[in-house]
């Protein structure tokens, strides 16, 4: 399964990327903005989760729109999720744990590939 050191390690090899942070939490960003970062649950985002909140770090990635986040949330709800705070915008919530790195390689490209694209 994939960790932090995993995150980083793949978001700062991209083009242009760099390591920082966003509200208090590290965030990887190109051009200022992140596209990938440390999404910890909040207490709202537990409540509407219930039971199949993940319990471990939550990685938060940008996604090219609302239909790709759909598509991740059917293809695998046990890693990938979303909360009523992301509604209307294109991200996705990870659950880092539950992740193998290789696809978690992957995300992170999509993620870097669709802020470059949006700005």
């Amino acid at each position: 399964m994939a960790a932090w050191a995993d995150v980083c390690e793949i978001a700062v090899a991209l083009p242009g990327a760099e390591e920082g942070t966003t509200f208090g939490n590290a965030a990887w960003k190109l051009r200022g903005k992140p596209f990938v970062w440390e999404r910890p649950l909040r207490s709202r985002d537990l409540q509407e989760l219930g039971d199949a909140a993940p319990t471990g770090p939550v990685v938060g990635a940008r996604v090219a729109d609302e239909g790709e986040k759909r598509a991740l949330v059917a293809e695998d709800p046990a890693v990938f999720f979303t909360t009523s705070h992301f509604d209307g915008h294109p991200m996705i919530l990870i659950a880092l744990e539950r992740i193998e790195t290789p696809r978690l390689r992957e995300l992170v490209l999509l993620a870097w590939s669709a802020r470059r694209e949006r700005g």
